[in-house]
């Protein structure tokens, strides 16, 4: 059985590979390690390049060292926005940023990376302008997978169905369709008049995914674990995945075809990737 969590982060100085191995031994094959913020690097560097690369690395380590089925998305972290522009002004930063949406384009041409994201806009209350320059970048990064073939993954403030058709038109004017949207930490708003299209990765508490599969079967499951030794197990440790598809089959909840959908055929067309 294919056991599928759509974002999670690793560092090397958190438990990076023993979390990996926590994930298979409790059922998991194949997630998405998408680029933790770096953004010291990204200011040292002045440029995305040097975290994509060691996002990369350490995906490739994994799959030697654990056999398990890894893919990397990678891009300018929204958030970065307000510390490079306290360093470098803001016009710079919107290049810099602009520039980190153009090498993980390249990298997904590569068939290194598999979208771009988590990029977006800031999950907090910002000022006006931040939040039009967020949009710019964003809409940038919409443009770039588009012409890449690829889907985005949006980090952004809380969501909602309002949201979400904003996010499906801004992507509409960039043609990329919605279903090429990923939203990433996603409430159980799986239906179309609730996400416009958008695909929803659901945080995988008990809570959302009752409430998903209530529903449907049309949405990804994440932990969107950080691996932070300061906070261990935040946001969702790397079991919950498995353990909570193990428990929906085990009370009944969902069919084998739902699972199905839900780990191998939804990923599978939202990024282009086979999952055997």
């Amino acid at each position: 059985m294919i056991i599928f969590d759509n974002h999670l982060h690793l560092r090397r100085d958190g438990r990076f590979l023993d979390a990996v191995n926590d994930f298979k031994n409790a059922g998991g094959t194949h997630f998405v390690l998408c680029q933790l913020p770096m953004t010291r690097l990204v200011i040292k560097n002045k440029g995305y390049g040097v975290c994509y690369q060691e996002t990369l690395e350490m995906a490739e380590e994994i799959r030697s060292k654990t056999g398990i089925g890894v893919f990397v998305t990678v891009g300018p972290y929204p958030v970065d926005y307000l510390k490079l522009k306290e360093k470098f002004g803001r016009e710079e930063t919107i290049r810099i940023m602009k520039k980190g949406m153009d090498i993980a384009a390249n990298l997904c041409e590569e068939g290194q990376c598999i979208a771009i994201g988590e990029i977006g806009r800031p999950h907090f209350p910002v000022e006006e302008q931040v939040m039009n320059d967020s949009n710019e970048i964003l809409f940038y990064g919409m443009k770039k997978a588009k012409n890449a073939g690829v889907p985005v993954v949006l980090h952004t403030e809380s969501t909602t169905p309002e949201q979400c058709k904003e996010l499906s038109e801004m992507g509409e004017k960039a043609g990329l369709p919605p279903h090429k949207i990923v939203k990433h930490y996603s409430p159980p708003l799986i239906l179309k008049n609730e996400n416009f299209g958008l695909m929803p990765s659901v945080l995988a508490s008990k809570k959302n995914i009752f409430a998903a599969i209530k529903k449907g079967a049309r949405f990804m499951m994440e932990t969107d674990y950080i691996d932070d030794p300061r906070r261990p197990g935040a946001v969702l440790g790397p079991k919950t995945v498995p353990r909570r598809t193990m428990e929906l089959i085990e009370k009944d909840m969902a069919t084998e075809e739902q699972i199905l959908k839900i780990h191998k055929e939804n990923p599978e067309k939202t990024y282009g990737i086979s999952l055997d």
